[in-house]
């Protein structure tokens, strides 16, 4: 399953994530990854949560951000959820046609074990229809 979490600089994106996150590795029976542009939430984070910084990483496009996902992939074939907090942070150019490509490439790799839940700096409203349809409630 691939999930966003869409609003606005400071209404709680980050927090809701951060809490589904914690939540997760208690129930999962597999590994938890946390990706973030910076390290700011570390310490908000249950340590049994793999926390990958991308700030170090060129990730300029949809195309090479979903490389990093499939290189931590390839690592450990035990991940069962992915939370990517602000994606348009860490991608900085992500017009809707690339998000869209993102998203079925995502939904490819999802399979029967593994879930994305993605936040993301914009209105809700602004999504492509597509998306609007993947928003968590």
């Amino acid at each position: 399953m691939v999930q966003f979490i869409a609003g606005g600089r400071g209404e709680g994106k980050s927090k809701r994530l951060i809490a589904m996150a914690n939540d997760s590795v208690r129930t999962s029976d597999g590994h938890v990854v946390y990706i973030d542009d910076d390290s700011t939430h570390t310490r908000e984070l249950s340590h049994s949560i793999r926390f990958v910084e991308t700030s170090n990483f060129p990730l300029s496009n949809y195309r090479e951000f979903i490389g990093f996902v499939c290189g931590i992939l390839s690592q450990d074939y035990d991940i069962t959820c992915i939370y990517v907090d602000g994606l348009t942070n860490i991608v900085k150019r992500l017009p809707d046609e690339d998000l869209l490509k993102l998203v079925k490439k995502l939904e490819s790799l999802v399979g029967d074990h593994l879930d994305f839940i993605i936040s993301m700096n914009c209105k809700a409203e602004n999504l492509p229809d597509e998306v609007k349809k993947l928003l968590a409630s």
